[in-house]
C-alpha cells in the first residue's frame, strides 16, 4: 500500500484487527503486562520508532502509518462505534443496589464534580500556558477542561477489576465513571458551540440542554431497557437472546443520537436494567452464560483496539520541548483537580460514604482518562490550538493509563 492509497472499511478494519491480534499475543507471550496497558505500550513503542526511522530519513515506515491514520475518523469509530458496546458491557455486571448506596457521592462526583474540574483546570491552563509560550483563549482552555475531566468508564473498569480495591470504592469510581462521561461530552458540545458560533448561552439554554440531552438519554434508556427486558423475558433461546441485546444498544444508540440526546446515558442505564433485572428475572442459566460471555468477549476486542489505535495515534502529535513541559503541567493540574474535587466530596458525606480511612487516595489516583477524551480532542476545529491540545490531552492520557493504571493497585492496598 502505498501512502495516500484508499482503503475499503473491510481493509482498514482487517489491518487494525490483525495489529490488535498480533500485539496482545505478543504481550500475553512475552510482556504480561494487563492487555489494555500491554497493547498501548507496544503500539507506541512502534509509533515511536517510526518517528525516530523518520529521523533518520526512512520515512516509509511512519508515512504508511499517517496514511492509514489519516483514513480512520478516530472520533466515529469511538463515540459512534465502540462506545455504546462498551458502556453497555462495563454496565452490565455493576450492581444498582450499590449504585444505590453511594448514589449522593458518585452523582456529586460525576456531575457537580466534572463541571468544577473543568473550570479549575480551564483557570490553572490559563494562566500558566502563556509562560511557555501558548497562548489560547480561554474557551479553549474551557474545552480542554471539559474533555480531560470525565473518567473513562472504558480505562476505569478494565484496570480496576485487576487492581484490588475495596469493593466500596471500586463501586463509587465505577459509577462515577459510567455516568460523568456523558456530563462530561454534553458540557464540551456546549461549549463547542459556542467556540463556533461566538454566542455565550443563556443559563435558561444551557439548563434547557443539560436536561433534553442528559435527562432525555437516562429516560430513553430505562425506557429501552425495560422494552428489552420484556423481549428477553418472553422467550428462551440464548441466540435471539444475545441477538435483541446487540440490536438494543447498536439501534438504541443511534435513535439517541438521531435525538440528539445522551447516548452514552442512555447505555449505562440499558445495561444496569438488563444487568439487574433481565439477568435475574428474564433469562435462563444457558441464555445468561452467553450473554455474559458475548459482552465480555465484545468488551476484550474493543478495548484492546481501542488501546492500539491510542497508542498509534501518537504520530498525528507535533511536540516541541515547551509542550513537553506543558505537558507535564498538565498532567499535576488535572490530578490536582481531581484531588480537590474527590476531596471536597470525600469531606462533605464522610458519615454517609462509610469508605476506608484514606479512599481519597484511590478516588484520586483511580480518576483514569482514556479514549474518549482522545476522541472530543479530534473534534476541534484544526488549528494550533487544536495542536497544543491534542498534545496536552495525550500526556495526560499516557500518563494516566500507564503510571497512574499500573500502580493503582498499590495505592489501593496502602488503604486496608
Amino acid at each position: 500500500m502505498a501512502p495516500g492509497t484508499s482503503l475499503s472499511v473491510l481493509e482498514i478494519s482487517a489491518i487494525f484487527l490483525s495489529i490488535t491480534a498480533l500485539l496482545t499475543y505478543v504481550n500475553h507471550r512475552f510482556i504480561g503486562l494487563p492487555t489494555t496497558i500491554g497493547v498501548m505500550v507496544i503500539s507506541m513503542l512502534l509509533s515511536i520508532g517510526a518517528i525516530f526511522l523518520g529521523f533518520l530519513g526512512f520515512d516509509d515506515l511512519i508515512d504508511y502509518e499517517v496514511s492509514l491514520l489519516d483514513q480512520l475518523d478516530f472520533t466515529e469509530v469511538l463515540l459512534d462505534g465502540m462506545l455504546s458496546m462498551l458502556l453497555f458491557a462495563g454496565a452490565l455486571h455493576v450492581n444498582v443496589s450499590d449504585l444505590r448506596r453511594y448514589k449522593l457521592p458518585i452523582g456529586i462526583l460525576a456531575c457537580v464534580g466534572t463541571l468544577l474540574s473543568t473550570i479549575i483546570i480551564a483557570g490553572a491552563l490559563y494562566l500558566v500556558l502563556p509562560l511557555l509560550g501558548f497562548d489560547l483563549a480561554f474557551i479553549w482552555c474551557l474545552l480542554f477542561g471539559a474533555l480531560i475531566s470525565p473518567t473513562d468508564p472504558i480505562a476505569v473498569m478494565g484496570i480496576l477489576q485487576s487492581a484490588g480495591a475495596p469493593k466500596s470504592i471500586e463501586t463509587v469510581i465505577a459509577g462515577e465513571s459510567l455516568f460523568n462521561d456523558g456530563i462530561g461530552v454534553v458540557i464540551f458540545v456546549l461549549l463547542l458551540g459556542v467556540l463556533s458560533s461566538g454566542d455565550i448561552p443563556t443559563t435558561y439554554y444551557v439548563a434547557h440542554t443539560l436536561a433534553v440531552e442528559a435527562g432525555g438519554g437516562i429516560v430513553f434508556g430505562l425506557v429501552l431497557g425495560g422494552i428489552l427486558y420484556y423481549l428477553l423475558k418472553s422467550i428462551d433461546s440464548y441466540q435471539e437472546e444475545v441477538l435483541l441485546t446487540l440490536a438494543g444498544v447498536i439501534g438504541g444508540y443511534a435513535l439517541a443520537s438521531h435525538w440528539h440526546l445522551s447516548g452514552p446515558l442512555a447505555m449505562v442505564m440499558m445495561g444496569l436494567m438488563v444487568g439487574n433485572h433481565g439477568r435475574s428475572m428474564a433469562m435462563s442459566d444457558k441464555t445468561r452464560h452467553y450473554v455474559d460471555l458475548f459482552w465480555e468477549l465484545i468488551d476484550e476486542i474493543l478495548n484492546a483496539i481501542l488501546f492500539v489505535l491510542i497508542g498509534l495515534e501518537v504520530v498525528m502529535i507535533a511536540f516541541s520541548s515547551n509542550l513537553f513541559i506543558a505537558g507535564g503541567l498538565t498532567i499535576f493540574i488535572a490530578l490536582m483537580a481531581r484531588l480537590i474535587v474527590v476531596g471536597i466530596t470525600t469531606t462533605t458525606f464522610n458519615k454517609q460514604l462509610e469508605l476506608p480511612s484514606g479512599a481519597w487516595k484511590v478516588l484520586t489516583w483511580g480518576g483514569l482518562r482514556g479514549g474518549i477524551s482522545v476522541a472530543l480532542v479530534l473534534q476541534l476545529p484544526d488549528g494550533n490550538e487544536r495542536d497544543i491540545l491534542l498534545a496536552l490531552t495525550y500526556a495526560v492520557v499516557v500518563f494516566s493509563i500507564l503510571i497512574q493504571g499500573l500502580s493503582i493497585g498499590k495505592v489501593a492496598k496502602t488503604i486496608r
